[in-house]
């Protein structure tokens, strides 16, 4: 029996587009042992996985010896040093990852016993990371993603929204106005041009936001359009909303991809990112994406005041909103 150990640390969003390698790794290697190690936060999301037969959480107690116990073939979907190190460190006899021009940190290849042919740069994510599975005669095209949200969790997040007026008849929209990079956070006086186009009596409309700077980020948009904030906090409870909600407009972050994973309908908005490579996937989702000399960039700032951002505009997201939702009823 094989014995696997998949390396994708971090972040939320990356797990999620590993996942559909997860996936086709299971199906054909369906009596392997199959163990992920992640950072503390990725387990809240990898315990919504089934077919995972052990989480090894980085610097818990331990962990350097969990990945040894059993002779493995590690993959390293993160291809960074730090995770070509961890694979080096798990005792694999067969280590594989990306071609070192297709690595953030090339040095990663050095601990890789195995390694992909060069991809082109305009490759989804996922399928990249689907192409890594070759290396085990695996031809996968076929995006799943094996998320189980459990009734308990779903419940309490409908009881939440209850408290804050939402009613089931009306569409939840939510607008995600954070992000963890400062270049993919759209202007807040777009958020409120956007919300008050989109006012509509059949829609429920809610800001959802992350850590303290992007809470203030939601508090300037709420002070100008009312809308409430999102009273939540978990991995585990923004996933539950999201699948509850009929439409989400949001940057580059985990929301979008998780929203992508669930199949329920987005807008996509990009700057320093390339949405070819990191955006929605389905036909029906749409992106607004200005196509700048400099973009993408990948860069966490800007020095020419975040251009691309400020060219896609309220009306222009508005009415990709609002034929989305026509087209979804």
């Amino acid at each position: 029996m094989e014995n696997f150990l998949i390396i994708r640390l971090s972040s939320l969003g990356d797990i999620i587009h590993t996942l559909p390698a997860f996936s086709a790794l299971r199906k054909n290697f369906p009596k392997a042992h199959i163990s992920w190690i992640a950072e503390k936060k990725g387990k809240e999301l990898l315990d919504f996985v089934p077919g995972i037969d052990g989480i090894i959480v980085t610097h818990e107690k331990g962990w350097r010896k969990k990945i040894r116990e059993r002779k493995r073939i590690a993959l390293d979907f993160q291809g960074l040093v730090k995770s070509g190190f961890i694979a080096s460190l798990s005792g694999a006899r067969k280590r594989i990852g990306f071609h070192h021009k297709n690595l953030k940190e090339p040095l990663a290849s050095l601990f890789y016993t195995e390694r992909l042919e060069e991809l082109p740069d305009g490759i989804h994510i996922i399928s990249k990371n689907l192409k890594l599975l070759e290396k085990l005669g695996i031809r996968e095209e076929k995006y799943e993603f094996p998320l189980q949200l459990p009734d308990k969790i779903l419940n309490e997040v409908r009881e939440k929204l209850k408290k804050i007026g939402y009613e089931k008849k009306k569409k939840l929209i939510i607008y995600n106005v954070g992000a963890a990079w400062e270049t993919k956070r759209w202007f807040p006086e777009k958020w409120i041009m956007l919300i008050q186009r989109m006012e509509r009596e059949e829609h429920f409309p809610l800001l959802l936001w992350g850590n303290e700077e992007e809470r203030r980020l939601a508090d300037k948009v709420r002070e100008k359009t009312s809308v409430p904030l999102a009273p939540f906090f978990s991995v585990k409870e923004v996933m539950a909303l999201i699948k509850e909600s009929s439409l989400l407009v949001s940057g580059d972050t985990f929301a979008l991809q998780a929203a992508c994973a669930f199949s329920l309908p987005v807008i996509g908005i990009f700057g320093p990112t390339n949405p070819l490579r990191n955006g929605p996937f389905n036909p029906r989702d749409k992106v607004a994406f200005a196509r700048l000399n400099c973009a993408p960039c990948y860069k966490r700032t800007c020095p020419t005041g975040l251009k691309c951002l400020e060219r896609i505009s309220a009306e222009e997201m508005a009415e990709m909103a609002l034929e989305e939702l026509e087209k979804n009823g």
